[in-house]
């Protein structure tokens, strides 16, 4: 890994933050908003979208580990007021839904 690449990923990894959807809606409305399974690093996926990592990309669309938002996904995540981490990896909004707590 190279010195650019460590300093990509603190970059990437200093400007996630915890999001609300309403403050997401009008990314999804633009068209920008990828969902990133919980299982992948969300941090770890900007950084492949941002280098341009098809091969990496497309195994994870293919995997359905990452997809473009839909409008059932943005209803669903309306009512229930879901929270998210989001990180922008130019020109797309990268999501993961922050687990609800088992104790809650």
């Amino acid at each position: 890994m190279t010195e650019a690449d460590e300093l990509l990923r603190a970059k990437l990894n200093a400007e996630t933050g915890k999001l609300p959807w309403s403050e997401l809606e009008r990314h999804f409305a633009r068209g920008v908003v990828i969902k990133v399974a919980g299982e992948l690093d969300l941090v770890e996926v900007a950084v492949a979208m941002s280098h341009d990592d098809k091969t990496t990309v497309e195994a994870w669309l293919t995997q359905g580990l990452i997809a473009r938002a839909e409008v059932d996904d943005a209803f669903a995540w309306h009512a229930q007021q879901s929270q998210f981490w989001a990180v922008v990896a130019a020109p797309w909004v990268l999501i993961q839904e922050v687990a609800a707590r088992l104790d809650a």
